[in-house]
């Protein structure tokens, strides 16, 4: 099992830049994928970004592409997620998850992200 902490969240202007952090604790971190979704006012949660558990292999929503990047350092237990030149359309919770063999099982609380015009 494992617990996930967001961090890193904020208030930044359009063209601005964050980087989320995923802290995780147990034993077992290197072993898991982990993922990057978020999820807007009035919208279903999306997927933003994911990465295998070697860090080997990066994924990427077509929105983000280009403009966020996902890293993980497995001795520290943590994913990140890079965000550059954001845009309003990028303000939601963003939350990462743990998967195991394809599925997310295991969430974190999320942190806000606002993106003023």
């Amino acid at each position: 099992q494992v617990q996930l902490v967001e961090s890193g969240g904020g208030l930044v202007q359009t063209g601005g830049s964050l980087r989320l952090s995923c802290a995780a604790s147990g034993r077992t971190f290197s072993s898991y994928g982990m993922g990057w979704f978020r999820q807007a006012p009035g919208k279903l949660r999306e997927f933003v970004a994911a990465i295998t558990s070697s860090g080997g292999s990066t994924y990427y929503a077509d929105s983000v592409k280009g403009r966020f990047t996902i890293s993980r350092d497995n001795a520290k237990k943590t994913v990140y997620l890079q965000m550059n030149s954001l845009k309003p359309e990028d303000t939601a919770v963003y939350s990462c998850s743990a998967s195991t063999k394809g599925v997310y099982e295991y969430w974190g609380q999320g942190t806000q992200v606002t993106v003023s015009s």
